[in-house]
Order: structure tokens, then C-alpha cells, then sequence
């Protein structure tokens, strides 16, 4: 369900803290949803396959970001080359944008960050999923004519990432040793979501 504060934040299912290393108030954003914002407010993910869109207008300070996955049911692959996996990734990037432009961002200003895409599902490495995403990604905002100023995707690991709306910075964390299969966990059961129909569907710092 929608919730939104009047010219300030629209978003999707967010959890809220505050960040004692930035110092900042935050957002996490799981698979699924998305957090758009005017004010200074950090959003967070965390990904493995799947992509997170960092969208701003620069001018107005206006951004937002997305966390999606491609279902790749091969069934539906079969059937057509564009597959249902393509319409998912489309809402969720044009979910976005619209809650950027309701807050007042201007389409022509919008610019864009792209990251995740990593080859972390087990058993899925032959069907290239976090390559697809990245690719998916990659094109629709080719097609939009938005352009991306900073990427960072595919590869072998999860990444989390920090992304300011206010100043546009993005902070993204390899997570070369994970302590337990939480991110693949929540995204497979995404991906199963997602294929049961039962979900909606500049500089970029890296540091250790």
C-alpha cells in the first residue's frame, strides 16, 4: 500500500532508523519497493542479483531508489523473448519515476545510478540473472533517454548501498564474506513471489 507525507517523501513499505556512522536519518529498502524523497534522508538496500535504480533531479534535490528482480521463468521465456520478467522490471522503474515527478522532479533533469546485478543465486548462474537485471536496467533508461552517470553491477558479490538524495552521493559496500544466506534467502523468495504473481511488481564511492 501507498503511504506518503505531502511534498516531502513518497515511498513504498519503508523501515526507518537512524544512522549513527552518517549520522543521518535512513531508509531500508527490501526487494520489492522504493523510497523517494526531498529531504535529508539516506536510503539503503542491500542486493544480490537484483537492481537498485538511484534516480534524481539534481536541481531540485529530489531522489529516489528501487530495489527489483527479473523473475526469469524460463517457462514464460519460452513462450516470448520479452517474457512477463520485462513488464516487472518496467513498472518498478516507471513506479519510480512517477513518485519523482510528484514531488516535483523534472523528467528532462532526471539522471541515474545503477547498481547489483551480482551472480549470487545459487543454481541460477547458466541463466545470467543479476546480468539480465543489469542489462534490463541499462536499456529502459537508454529508452527513456535518462542518462547513467555511475554503475556499478554484475560481478561475484552482494553490494550495499547508500545513496543521498539531497547531494546525489553513493556509497557502495562489497560484501565479500557473508555470515549467512540472508540476502539470498529474501531474494529467492522475491523471485518465487514475483513468478507466483503475488508481487507488484556522477562518482560512485566504493569502500571495504
Amino acid at each position: 500500500m501507498m503511504a506518503s507525507q505531502p511534498d516531502a517523501e513518497l515511498f513504498m513499505a519503508p523501515n526507518r532508523y537512524f544512522d549513527r556512522y552518517f549520522e543521518r536519518d535512513a531508509v531500508k529498502i527490501l526487494p520489492g519497493e522504493y523510497y523517494v524523497t526531498q529531504q535529508n534522508t539516506m536510503i539503503v538496500t542491500v542486493l544480490g542479483s537484483c537492481i537498485a535504480a538511484c534516480v534524481r533531479d539534481p536541481v531540485r534535490g529530489i531522489g529516489g531508489m528501487n530495489h527489483f528482480l527479473l523473475p526469469s521463468d524460463e517457462r514464460a521465456e519460452m513462450d516470448s523473448p520479452v517474457a512477463q520478467s520485462a513488464r516487472y522490471g518496467a513498472y518498478a522503474m516507471e513506479l519510480l519515476i512517477n513518485q519523482l515527478l510528484k514531488l516535483g522532479a523534472s523528467r528532462q533533469r532526471l539522471e541515474a545510478k545503477i547498481f547489483g546485478g551480482g551472480n549470487v543465486l545459487k543454481g541460477l548462474t547458466s541463466h545470467n540473472v543479476g546480468e539480465r537485471n543489469a542489462e534490463f536496467v541499462a536499456a529502459f533508461l537508454q529508452q527513456e533517454a535518462i542518462p547513467i552517470i555511475a554503475s556499478d553491477v554484475v560481478g561475484n558479490f552482494p553490494r550495499k548501498v547508500y545513496f543521498f538524495p539531497d547531494n546525489g552521493q553513493v556509497k557502495v559496500k562489497k560484501i565479500r564474506s557473508m555470515h549467512n544466506t540472508t540476502i539470498i534467502d529474501r531474494e529467492s523468495e522475491y523471485r518465487m513471489r514475483l513468478r507466483h504473481g503475488s508481487a507488484d511488481g556522477g562518482d560512485v564511492e566504493l569502500f571495504d
